[in-house]
């Protein structure tokens, strides 16, 4: 039998780091209704209480996620408790129309990001900072830099990267540890039964350089919940922007597909042989992975937080976690197949 029972306060360190997070991370994207569809202040304020009085202190948002709205409410909610949190923020998406120094990965817009987010955080440091998405551009010296400053200033403790090649994390990880600067301590990448191509370089090179990884849309943009048919997949995406409905995210991210309404039927499967959700399962999965800290849950009701937090108590067999891992495994591709075929890899 393999177990993830355990609890919000069952605390465990963040990469290679002191840092001690709870097993499961509050999202906040579903923060604010500016988007159309996340929960409004009273809903909101009602999950973060209830994460944070059961334990948990692991919190994560963003610069841009409800046009800024997620930042101030976690700011609002924070108070009288910030010393016990973990809050976890980003930087690079842009946030002024026509502006091209308002996002990116460069120091003016790091700078920038970090002390707008200070001041809707209403703090004065940033636990653990994010560089949300990978511009291509930008010289990772410069980065490193920037980042090092700020941990320097006290206005940042730890750092993170999200949403970028495998081969550049590593490199910077080489040159942070060479010229002694802030070494990065965690790494954000989607990793879910409909989304396991991260396990090629991304997770292992992780765990090779000392990064604890944090999953953004563990249930697919809501696709392991079990609420979408193969009706949705024939009737578009509405308006098609990402941000309209919830459905537009999961299409944009491609987690509503055919393949993965596939996955949906097996989860659904072992759902109901142990009397849960469908939910429950997903999530359970993904904490059955050594190398991953905590998944962010991102509910925008009280019981969909409920349920999510549910899968720290699911228990999969072997013979469970066996079809779940046939149904969405992934071909990993040239060098990893090659080298396993010839017995040189594991």
């Amino acid at each position: 039998m393999t177990t993830t029972k355990v609890t919000l306060d069952s605390y465990r360190p963040l990469g290679r780091s002191g840092l001690r997070v709870s097993p499961l991370s509050l999202g906040t994207m579903t923060f604010g209704a500016d988007w159309g569809w996340g929960a409004d202040w009273d809903e909101a304020r009602a999950i973060f209480d209830a994460y944070a009085g059961r334990g948990g202190n692991f919190v994560d948002t963003a610069n841009a996620y409800t046009d800024g709205t997620s930042e101030r409410m976690v700011g609002e909610f924070a108070q009288g408790r910030r010393e016990e949190l973990v809050i976890a923020t980003k930087y690079s998406m842009p946030t002024r129309p026509g502006d091209p120094n308002s996002g990116g990965n460069s120091r003016k817009s790091m700078v920038r990001s970090v002390e707008e987010s200070l001041s809707r955080l209403r703090t004065d440091y940033i636990d653990l900072l994010y560089l949300h998405m990978w511009d291509g551009g930008t010289p990772v010296e410069e980065i490193l830099r920037a980042m090092d400053d700020l941990v320097s200033a006290g206005k940042v403790l730890y750092l993170g990267v999200s949403d970028i090649p495998a081969w550049q994390v590593s490199r910077m990880q080489a040159i942070a540890e060479l010229r002694g600067r802030a070494p990065l301590v965690a790494l954000q990448i989607p990793y879910s039964l409909v989304e396991r191509t991260v396990e090629r370089d991304l997770i292992p090179m992780a765990e090779t350089m000392g990064l604890g990884v944090v999953l953004w849309s563990p249930l697919g943009s809501g696709v392991l919940t079990g609420k979408y048919t193969r009706a949705d997949l024939e009737s578009g995406n509405g308006a098609g922007n990402g941000q309209s409905t919830r459905k537009d995210v999961a299409v944009a991210n491609g987690f509503l597909t055919e393949r993965a309404l596939d996955i949906v039927d097996v989860v659904k499967d072992v759902a109901a042989e142990i009397g849960t959700t469908p939910s429950k399962v997903a999530l359970a999965w993904t904490m059955l992975d050594p190398s991953v800290t905590a998944p962010i849950v991102g509910a925008r009701t009280m019981a969909q937080f409920d349920d999510n937090l549910g899968a720290l108590e699911i228990e999969l067999d072997a013979g469970q976690r066996a079809r779940l891992d046939e149904a969405s495994a992934v071909d990993l591709g040239f060098p990893h197949e090659t080298l396993r075929r010839f017995g040189v890899s594991r």
